[in-house]
């Protein structure tokens, strides 16, 4: 099936430029694309270029991706695009700080990141219509808008979209990796699980190996790699040697699925016996300087009762990341960190929107994704790693009364490094206010466009659902101009 390379919606966001007119000066839309069509030139479209004409060379290909969503949707007003120049009801209580990039400055509570923006660049222009958690969230993780809408979920439902990391793995089926995707410390949901996590209409067989933190002993598992202490080896391998005589007997009947289970059979026992995976899931190898770098620190004394509670929550965060980088080494592509459990609320901050970030949020985070950036810079990883930092949407521009923010999808502000990015730089710009993107608005279905170029894959790829209906990979267009 053809599809075509720039769809109608993009055409209007097309910078037509002075110079190249048709001599007799007739500068409209139509004949300006006539022109430029006509000589080859392809998708100049705010920034934003076709990937198919871009895919980085086997050199510049990153060899994985972390992907870390803080759930609940972080202030882009309060972190990474302050507005000092606003009304007292739009800018807040928080001031900007210089950083290691002149003219970029971020919220005063991020000093450590302050002291990493040259390996960033900030996209300051994502936008979506998603209004609830859920529906942003699966838009967010796969680049499209769930098929049902704007919407919550009160009861589990399939997934259908698969996640980047789940679309990854199904491209390098092929390939002999022990995991291609993993994701700690578990699952994020809101009432439920949200669908958006694994390899949806691709097929369970695509979901992400998931590892288990355990915030009261800072260890992380996977129930996959673990053995039943009554089960030795000897029963394992008679088990399997079982199994492959009753597929040998069958062999010649049809069974729907069959194969696919066999392939799951298969990946099941190699996990078993991975020592790779269950060296990198170690953490006591880690200097304790190292461990306490990404954060190890308890609540504050002056938490109260409701940040008590979860106080166990608060040092695994750091520890997150600190097995997100393991992770890469053990030669794992993908890995998706959620943060979605902190002290008193998650980053859905409606109420007392600057204590919560000030006390618990933006420290936290703050200290966790510098140590991460620097680890992978010391270690050699940054540019074959691209690390992603994102909520599934912003924050109101106005107050509310209870001293919070609401959801704000029209616009935010997502953090890219490594993996190639031009540290320093910043794609778009949000108007006044931070309300709507003023400058080359950027949507998740370019940040995932951009992730599969970066892996070296074209976004155009096509995949089938399960009617087998095409999709492609990614409908967006790739954030081209961010990196070198």
């Amino acid at each position: 099936m053809q599809l075509p390379l720039v769809n109608e919606s993009l055409l209007v966001s097309i910078r037509i430029p002075q110079a190249g007119l048709p001599a007799n000066g007739n500068g409209s839309r139509r004949s300006w694309l006539k022109l430029a069509f006509g000589s080859g030139l392809t998708a100049l479209l705010s920034g934003r270029l076709a990937a198919s004409n871009l895919q980085p060379n086997s050199e510049s290909k990153i060899k994985s991706c972390i992907f870390v969503f803080y759930y609940g949707g972080p202030s882009h007003l309060d972190t990474y695009d302050l507005k000092p120049n606003a009304t007292s009801t739009v800018r807040g209580e928080f001031n900007p700080i210089s950083t290691t990039v002149p003219g970029i400055q971020i919220c005063e509570h991020l000093p450590y990141m302050s002291q990493v923006m040259h390996h960033v660049a900030l996209v300051r222009s994502m936008h979506h219509t998603n209004r609830l958690h859920d529906s942003a969230s699966t838009e967010t993780f796969t680049g499209r808008q769930g098929p049902q809408g704007d919407r919550e979920e009160f009861a589990s439902i399939p997934q259908f979209f698969p996640c980047h990391g789940g679309a990854l793995s199904y491209v390098r089926r092929e390939e002999s990796l022990e995991v291609c995707h993993a994701v700690l410390p578990s699952l994020f949901h809101n009432v439920v699980d949200v669908p958006c996590q694994g390899g949806g209409f691709l097929g369970n067989a695509f979901d992400p190996l998931l590892i288990e933190g355990k915030p009261d002993t800072l260890e992380f598992r996977s129930p996959v790699l673990s053995k039943a202490d009554d089960l030795p080896s000897v029963r394992i391998g008679r088990r399997r040697e079982l199994l492959s005589s009753i597929e040998q007997d069958l062999r010649g009947y049809s069974f729907p699925n069959s194969r696919q289970l066999s392939d799951m059979y298969e990946r099941a026992y190699e996990l078993l016996d991975s020592t790779t995976l269950r060296q990198a899931l170690d953490l006591s190898q880690e200097t304790e300087a190292t461990r306490q770098r990404y954060g190890m620190a308890a609540a504050p004394a002056d938490a109260g009762d409701a940040a008590s509670a979860l106080s166990p929550w608060r040092p695994i965060r750091g520890q997150n990341l600190l097995q997100a980088r393991r992770l890469v080494e053990a030669g794992v592509p993908f890995v998706t960190v959620n943060d979605f459990r902190q002290q008193g609320q998650n980053w859905d901050s409606h109420a007392d929107n600057f204590n919560q970030n000030k006390k618990y949020l933006l420290p936290q985070a703050d200290q966790s994704l510098s140590a991460l950036i620097e680890d992978l810079d010391q270690r050699g990883l940054l540019e074959s790693t691209l690390v992603v930092a994102l909520g599934e949407f912003g924050r109101t521009p106005t107050i509310n009364g209870s001293a919070g923010r609401d959801h704000w999808p029209d616009c935010y502000t997502i953090l890219l490094a490594g993996g190639g990015v031009r540290g320093g730089s910043v794609y778009g710009a949000s108007d006044d206010i931070g309300a709507y993107p003023a400058k080359d608005p950027a949507t998740p279905a370019d940040l995932a466009a951009t992730i599969y170029w970066r892996f070296g894959i074209d976004p155009r790829t096509e995949i089938h659902d399960q009617s087998g209906r095409p999709w492609r990979l990614s409908d967006g267009m790739t954030l081209a101009s961010l990196f070198s």
